[in-house]
């Protein structure tokens, strides 16, 4: 592939490096704020379609969600990961350096995607037996589960292309990324799954279409648009160092999302020894709280390019700016959410603190990394 020339700016004219903080801080997460209210919609109206077919159907699908949540814990963890190492090396100026961080990221995207695809053929039937013995959800449940990680490359790609564009201070090409993929899922859910009359598997094959489609769209924005990094495959080697550097960040986000999976387990074997609606109700919840956590996540994903940056610039005041910015939005966001409905059930409340215990894993590793890894 013919390597792309990029202009590096400097520091100081560079917005990430310039810009007053709050207001930058607030431009680069509003954008991921509302692709997550995109995905969020998207997940109740998935419910919803699935509902449709069954209840059975529905509590396949509420079963196949540790699943689910895992592989997501390792692809937007590694994702988090390239993204801090591509920042602190553009900050620093060294774009031979952010080129090789990304295309690190592409690789390890590929290997990520056998490993899961490999490992969801092999457990998906004795996953679901773990909490059913109903046939037809034993069957719809392997299905599910099945589809969404042996066909997961797309999500895998589309996850660490748009931490790689987010890192070079570009939020508005990762959210239409997250849309288009939302949006395909939504038209793709009815229409496989009533039209075709697939059942649980359309509803699967509705999710890896938008998730293919939003692949492509980030690698035609990777290859062809305008952008401070370039791919090169080219004589490409896995270096040890860059692979420190990239899971110094990115393994604590991968353990803090993958504790949500050992916890859903729990809680659905507990639930289901009362009732499939059991697990239907907690299967939804789950997909309504990302309403919840969008102002964490989202303030997560504005300000780890900016530290990431301004410390490879070694500009410790904008860190340390970003730092305590964050260390007051986030709980504050966090902290609404009890105020508003203080009386929340012991596992919605674990969650909540989980979540935003995770986003000040990701600023505090995102914070120290380049000590780490000097």
């Amino acid at each position: 592939m013919a390597e792309k020339t990029v202009k590096l700016e400097d520091p100081a004219n560079n917005r990430m490096g310039s810009a007053k903080m709050l207001p930058l801080i607030l431009t680069m997460a509003l954008p991921a704020m509302f692709s997550m209210l995109i995905q969020a919609l998207y997940n109740i109206v998935d419910s919803y379609f699935v509902a449709q077919v069954s209840q059975n159907a529905l509590t396949a699908v509420s079963l196949a969600f540790p699943i689910q949540n895992l592989l997501v814990a390792f692809g937007v963890g590694t994702g988090v990961g390239v993204s801090s190492l591509i920042s602190r090396r553009l900050g620093e100026r060294d774009q031979e350096a952010a080129d090789n961080a990304a295309t690190h990221g592409i690789i390890l995207s590929a290997i990520t995607y056998v490993v899961f695809a490999v490992f969801g053929a092999i457990v998906a039937r004795p996953f679901t037996a773990l909490y059913t013995q109903d046939a037809e959800v034993l069957s719809m449940g392997t299905t599910y589960i099945t589809i969404v990680t042996v066909a997961s490359f797309g999500f895998f790609f589309a996850a660490v292309i748009e931490k790689m564009l987010q890192a070079t201070g570009n939020m508005v090409m990762p959210m239409i990324i997250q849309l288009v993929g939302a949006v395909a899922n939504i038209i793709f859910d009815p229409i496989l799954i009533f039209n075709f009359n697939m059942g649980v598997a359309g509803a699967a094959y509705a999710t890896v279409g938008g998730q293919i489609l939003s692949m492509i769209v980030g690698l035609c924005i990777l290859f062809f648009g305008n952008h401070a990094i370039a791919l090169e495959f080219k004589g490409f080697r896995f270096h040890g160092k860059t692979m420190k550097d990239i899971y110094v960040v990115g393994l604590p986000s991968i353990v803090m999302n993958a504790i949500g999976t050992l916890m859903t387990m729990a809680m659905n074997g507990i639930l289901a020894g009362f009732s499939a609606v059991a697990v239907n109700v907690f299967g939804v919840y789950f997909k309504l709280q990302s309403f919840v956590f969008m102002p964490v996540f989202g303030l997560t994903q504005g300000l780890m390019p900016i530290m990431g940056y301004n410390y490879g610039a070694r500009n410790k005041k904008r860190v340390t700016g970003a730092v305590k910015i964050g260390c007051v939005e986030v709980p504050s966001s966090s902290a609404s959410v009890f105020a508003v409905k203080p009386s929340m059930p012991f596992a919605r409340t674990t969650r909540t603190a989980a979540s935003t215990i995770s986003s000040f894993v990701n600023l505090f590793f995102g914070a120290i990394a380049c000590t780490l890894s000097a």
